[in-house]
């Protein structure tokens, strides 16, 4: 696992304008981040650049500028809102005196944070692993505390060569760790789906208010905060709503712009279950301006798991905050398409059900239908034999 950051760590945060339109919301949402690990911001660095420099990916006048307000600050890290090459990071280093992380090793570490499950550790620990593998610089033999470093090289091996090996080994024990959940999980979930329920999960951008909507739902008590990746274990609960019957609801962990790969690889089991759900309530801060584009990244998250052709109903949540009425809006095929909702007031959450129930009875409709019609096939193809012509 990485080093994680103390808490209170004073932190300079860099995001340099490669001409993108939301450049304020990216550097609202690495304040929140870095606020997230238990940092302190003291300081911001920004400025137009027209392509990321190869050596420290600022430039020469901006690490000055970084290194200036690092000193002003007191800081003793700073938190790039960008991805760095092994190279930058460590050139950074070099120049600033200091450590450097990017988005992703921030990102990576806040997961760590959250773990709090067994397979939720073993996923980020996993993520950690396989982002640093091409970030060794110093030695990795703590990965194996059963045998000291004399004698446990192979022939010609450099001590960076037995600390890859070491990690590899490592990251092939997670993976078979992670698989046998998996198919632990999978069984379980066969059993859920052979049942006439109504499997239904919560995606959505952190922070989009996920979990107080799950709460507000089903009252499971699960830890709600107004704060980027409150929720990485995926929590399941059975709801009764009227007209629907029993539906089953799980929250799962948010997704954001540029989420790294390594994450999304090793949470691909626990994001399954959006993948085999009946429906997605795609929960969105309609308080955001910068909702569209978080709505964009989710559904960017769910192509890649292969939930994208599973079916949607938005959820337009924090409604108080915009004075929006609660209410629901329909598609041209008069089938829900939206409902306006406060997880924290609880308006629009009756609505929420009536939806829920709504989509119950037109599945149990189409199963229908379908059975009706397998049965009506297979009537055709039983061929009656007159058995006075036998």
């Amino acid at each position: 696992m990485i080093e994680r950051p103390a808490a209170g760590e004073r932190a300079v945060i860099v995001q340099l304008d490669f001409g993108q339109p939301d450049l304020e919301d990216q550097l609202e949402e690495v304040r929140l981040l870095a606020e997230s690990a238990g940092a302190v911001v003291v300081g911001e660095v920004r400025g137009p650049r027209h392509s990321p420099d190869p050596k420290t990916y600022a430039g020469k006048g901006k690490v000055h500028e970084i290194a200036a307000l690092k000193g002003a600050g007191a800081a003793d890290l700073v938190i790039f809102n960008h991805d760095l090459s092994p190279a930058q990071q460590r050139n950074l280093e070099h120049e600033l005196k200091c450590r450097v992380i990017d988005r992703t090793s921030l990102i990576l570490d806040i997961f760590a944070l959250r773990a709090s499950s067994a397979e939720g550790k073993l996923q980020v620990e996993l993520a950690q692993l396989e982002h640093l593998s091409t970030r060794l610089v110093r030695g990795w033999t703590h990965l194996e505390r059963q045998r000291g470093g004399i004698g446990m090289r192979g022939p010609g091996e450099t001590q960076l060569e037995t600390d890859r090996r070491l990690l590899g080994k490592r990251v092939k024990l997670l993976k078979e760790r992670l698989e046998k959940l998996s198919r632990q999980r999978g069984v379980q979930r066969k059993a859920r789906m052979r049942g006439d329920v109504l499997n239904v999960s919560l995606v959505g951008y952190t922070n989009a208010g996920k979990s107080t909507l799950f709460n507000a739902l089903t009252h499971a008590g699960v830890f709600a905060a107004d704060q980027l990746f409150a929720t990485l274990d995926t929590t399941s609960r059975k709801l009764w709503i009227e007209g629907a019957g029993n539906v089953v609801i799980s929250d799962t962990v948010g997704f954001i712009r540029d989420l790294p790969h390594s994450l999304v690889d090793a949470f691909h089991a626990t994001l399954e279950v959006a993948a085999d759900a009946d429906l997605l309530l795609h929960v969105v801060d309609s308080a955001s301006h910068a909702r569209d584009e978080q709505i964009y990244e989710v559904n960017k998250v769910l192509a890649e798991i292969g939930a994208d052709t599973v079916r949607q109903l938005i959820v337009w949540n924090k409604i108080d905050l915009t004075e929006a009425a609660a209410g629901t809006e329909r598609d041209e095929y008069d089938k829900i398409a939206r409902v306006r909702v406060s997880a924290r007031s609880g308006e629009g959450l009756d609505q929420l059900r009536d939806a829920l129930a709504e989509y119950a009875r037109s599945k149990a409709e189409a199963r229908r239908k379908a059975f009706d019609q397998a049965g009506s096939e297979a009537q055709n193809d039983y061929i009656y034999i007159d058995p006075r012509h036998s």
